[in-house]
């Protein structure tokens, strides 16, 4: 509360009583007072008008006009009378003096008894005139008959100015209107002075707590032995002292706590820094033999061999193949929440994407001996066809590995604006509490034994990120023991203005003959890739070092792709050769960057300069397919 609130409010406690009792008893006295004059002054105006009419009774009998004339004058020179009227019985006017206030005096009717009345400031007293003479049996009759009342000799008609009156009473009052202000006042001081003596250590209280509380913990409160709430004012110091020692105490603390913590945070930065590199080493370190035992593979299965040793290579390749997508996979997720990923948007039909579906989950389904339907449609969709054909690829692999029985439904139906690309399966089903879970990475409902050949979590977790990063919504519903509906919503476009991109197939462009400049550092990498484009009919030159490559580039006829690792000895790097190489060669050849770091800053650099990157291990199809297009670009 406010200190003038305070004080306002303790200051009308004390004088509202003080007003109210000063002022009734100024109005009782007043009134009292007022009263008491104004019947004083009837009775002195009655008065006169008996002595006037006893004065005038003899002139009146006789008829004495001089007598009476007189006796009225004589009435006049009394105090506040203002006019004097002498009546005969018949009506008429004797004699009168002084000055009438308003109409002339007159009596219409015989009366016996005094009348009085007032009339603005004046008051007028009707006096009967009687007889002095008394009859004999009056003094002995028990009862006295009005019958034998004196007959009336005539009427005194007096006017008495009320001014000296009013203006009395109006000095009453002003009298009484500054007792009551003195009242009041000397009340207000008294007030004021009795307000200030409980008010102000309360303000004062209120104004230490109100800074105590902004946090000025070291505030105390002015304690007075005299004053009424010094208990209060005791206890609160007492509990500022408690609080600001337990302040200081956590303060104390909290800084301990976020030392400990501030060290704890930076020995868990440590060690997450140095796990980040130990992966990364790892990663590439695993990436690079990978690579190698990938390309080997390859040319190992072109080359003849009995069937047993076909087996054998066949075996080889499988276990080859899942290690790849396992590693895939991470760098997807990788690439995803790097954002190096950027979609591109155009207009295709959804048959175009259902004719690629159908081709590689074909063969998983018939495996399986499971139903595979895909629904033609008619529609046409705005979405990269690249990324939408990951998410569908990974939704309908799911539905294919977690069916036993009975089939998968991929179809389209339109809603809106939108479509509704779908796929149902008669497959094991998702429970409800699980639902939430399986977009999360590592997550596998029908793996408890981890087996890699079931993947390793992380497709729908892909499928996640690139439906946010294409802004599709995606959601699923799911019954346990009876399958599940997965339904992405992607952007209709026009059929007949939409016109899509047409991505010409390098396949029908051969590599007999093709010159190609490989550089890397690893022996086994740098080899295996060699012997696979010497097996394709490429024609390969093959350095350790950007300055054997530099070197050879003075003598060796310009290559028709570079493919080039990134990370290079003597901290140089892909890109920084390619360029090097081209300056060399006058003239911008087609390159590529292969490379087992998956880092962010990697992705980065490669899109900046403008080279297509594969990772470590390559497939050979994909190896193909890079050359391939780059040779229909030149």
């Amino acid at each position: 509360m406010k200190p003038l609130a305070v004080r306002t409010r303790v200051l009308l406690a004390a004088l509202l009583p003080i007003a109210l009792v000063a002022a009734l008893l100024s109005v009782v006295f007043l009134v009292g007072r007022v009263g008491d004059l104004d019947v004083a002054h009837q009775q002195r105006a009655l008065a006169l008008a008996r002595q006037i009419a006893a004065t005038a009774e003899f002139g009146l009998f006789t008829d004495n006009q001089e007598a009476l004339k007189s006796v009225a004058h004589a009435g006049t020179r009394e105090q506040d009378v203002r006019a004097v009227a002498i009546i005969g019985r018949d009506g008429n006017i004797a004699a009168q003096a002084g000055h009438w206030a308003g109409d002339e005096p007159s009596v219409s009717e015989r009366i016996s008894q005094t009348r009085e009345s007032v009339r603005g400031n004046t008051r007028r007293v009707i006096q009967p005139i009687m007889p002095t003479e008394v009859p004999v049996e009056r003094w002995f009759a028990d009862t006295f008959d009005a019958v034998h009342q004196p007959p009336v000799l005539g009427y005194v008609v007096l006017d008495v100015s009320r001014e000296s009156l009013i203006e009395h009473e109006g000095l009453l009052v002003l009298a009484g209107v500054l007792v009551t202000l003195g009242g009041l006042l000397f009340g207000s001081l008294l007030a004021a002075r009795l307000s200030r003596q409980v008010t102000d250590p309360i303000v004062h209280v209120s104004e230490v707590v109100e800074r105590f509380g902004r946090g000025d913990l070291s505030v105390r409160v002015k304690a007075n032995v005299a004053s009424p709430i010094y208990a209060l004012e005791e206890g609160i110091n007492d509990m500022a002292r408690r609080i600001e020692h337990s302040h200081e105490e956590l303060e104390r603390r909290i800084a301990e706590g976020t030392a400990e913590l501030r060290l704890k945070k930076d020995d868990a930065e440590r060690a997450t820094l140095a796990k980040s590199r130990f992966l990364a080493a790892a990663s590439h370190d695993l990436r690079q033999p990978m690579h190698a035992l990938g390309m080997f593979v390859a040319h190992l299965k072109q080359m003849p061999h009995d069937p047993e040793t076909g087996g054998l290579i066949a075996n080889i390749n499988a276990s080859v193949m899942a290690m790849q997508d396992l590693l895939d996979a991470l760098l997807d997720i990788s690439c995803l929440d790097a954002g190096v990923v950027k979609p591109t948007a155009h207009a295709f039909p959804v048959s175009q994407l259902w004719e690629a579906l159908r081709a590689e989950i074909a063969a998983s389904a018939q495996e399986k001996q499971l139903a595979l339907r895909v629904r033609p449609s008619e529609l046409w969709l705005i979405s990269d066809l690249s990324l939408l054909h990951r998410i569908m690829l990974n939704v309908a692999s799911n539905a294919v590995r977690y069916t036993r029985r009975g089939g998968v439904l991929v179809a389209c139906r339109r809603r809106g604006k939108r479509a509704l690309l779908e796929v149902w399966d008669t497959g094991i089903g998702i429970s409800p509490e699980a639902q939430s879970e399986v977009f999360k990475e590592f997550v596998q409902l029908d793996n408890p034994e981890r087996d890699r050949s079931k993947g390793l979590g992380l497709g729908l977790a892909i499928v996640e990120r690139t439906a946010q990063l294409l802004g599709h919504h995606i959601n699923l519903n799911s019954v346990p023991g009876k399958g599940t509906r997965f339904r992405i919503e992607v952007p209709i476009a026009e059929p007949m203005r939409a016109v899509a991109p047409h991505e010409p197939s390098p396949s029908h462009v051969g590599l007999s003959g093709v010159r190609v400049l490989v550089i890397d550092d690893d022996t086994l990498g740098r080899r295996a890739l060699a012997d696979l484009l010497a097996s394709w009919g490429c024609l390969t030159v093959v350095a350790a070092t950007g300055a054997e490559a530099l070197g050879k580039a003075t003598t060796m006829a310009v290559p028709d792709v570079i493919a080039s690792d990134y990370r290079l000895p003597d901290n140089e790097n892909g890109p920084i050769l390619v360029r090097r190489l081209r300056e060399v060669f006058g003239r911008d050849v087609p390159a590529f960057l292969v490379s087992g770091d998956t880092a962010p800053s990697v992705l980065e650099a490669a899109r900046e300069a403008g080279l297509p990157l594969v990772h470590k291990p390559v497939r050979p199809a994909r190896l193909r397919t890079v050359i391939q297009s780059l040779l229909k670009v030149r």
